[in-house]
């Protein structure tokens, strides 16, 4: 395997470009699931080659449950410092797992809070909460979907911003918003050299339902009016994975944008341009991560099954 199996542990920093640029010139959309296509991807990959040099340093341990052939020079040998990078692999990847973990479990204890909190309401697609506390939130899973609203927060708003928040937030629901989001969430904690990237989803998730909600309205300026309203009562929703109308994040951005015009639609950027050769520098990193961790997979099953006496 040689430094290959490094590569893609340090390969996401040739996404950083697009995570920057595709905010600004792409379409939310396209740059949402370019995005989180090259975040899961590269981050599938840095997690596997972590879990293989992580079986080398294990086999050093006295008393490891991995079979004694593995230990052989010949297996260590594949990996480059397996002393040293052998052994760090071993609490690199429990805290990735142990992270990953958590952040799973907190996305789901909150969904189910939010969902008994709803059980005795009607099952309509929009739940109102008589609260003094300003907020909404895009509610996906249970029996449907459903937008959660306070009252505080429809009291700020005038009939036509209301209709822009629930054309947001119905928007994030139909697009699935919240699994982007999860994937780079997930991503990032596999590698922190992805965190731009979990950063950029986070902003483009929005302006897609910013753009939808647009379009449904008909009015962008009331979309960014109610945009700028919720941001500055609104305390946002209750886990990064769950998509709000008021989300943390560059709010003047998004108002900036909706009061200019519309993005163009484009599956893909124009090669000869700076986002374009970003976009092919990150589907470049991305394919070389993909080709390095397979390589490495392969090479580490057959140097191990000829370790391993039948």
């Amino acid at each position: 395997m040689g430094v290959f199996v490094f590569l893609p542990l340090v390969l996401p920093l040739t996404a950083w470009p697009i995570a920057r640029l595709a905010e600004q010139h792409l379409h939310p959309r396209t740059a949402t699931r370019l995005l989180t296509a090259v975040a899961a991807v590269m981050a599938l990959c840095s997690t596997v080659c972590l879990a293989l040099v992580m079986v080398v340093g294990t086999a050093q341990l006295p008393g490891n449950p991995l079979p004694d052939g593995w230990s052989d020079p010949e297996v260590r040998a594949a990996v480059p410092y397996d002393e040293i990078v052998g052994k760090a692999a071993i609490p690199a990847l429990c805290a990735v797992v142990a992270a990953s973990a958590r952040a799973l479990w907190r996305h789901g204890r909150v969904r189910r809070r939010a969902h008994r909190a709803l059980a005795g309401l009607p099952g309509t697609g929009v739940a109102v909460l008589p609260d003094d506390v300003p907020y909404a939130y895009a509610l996906p899973g249970g029996r449907r979907d459903r937008v959660v609203v306070s009252t505080a927060l429809l009291d700020c708003l005038e009939p036509g911003e209301r209709r822009a928040l629930f054309a947001h937030e119905r928007a994030h629901l139909a697009a699935g918003h919240h699994r982007f989001l999860l994937a780079v969430r997930l991503a990032a904690l596999a590698n922190p050299f992805l965190r731009p990237l979990r950063t950029a989803v986070a902003y483009t998730a929005e302006r897609w339902a910013d753009e939808t909600a647009a379009r449904t309205v008909g009015d962008r300026r009331t979309v960014a009016t109610a945009i700028g309203k919720a941001a500055l009562v609104s305390r946002g929703t209750p886990v990064s994975t769950l998509a709000g109308l008021a989300a943390p994040g560059p709010v003047p951005r998004r108002v900036a944008a909706l009061l200019g015009p519309a993005p163009a639609v484009r599956t893909w950027p124009p090669v000869f341009t700076s986002v374009g050769l970003a976009a092919w520098g990150a589907a470049a990193g991305t394919a070389v991560s993909a080709m390095s961790s397979a390589d490495a997979a392969v090479t580490m099953f057959l140097i191990l099954r000829t370790a391993t006496p039948l």
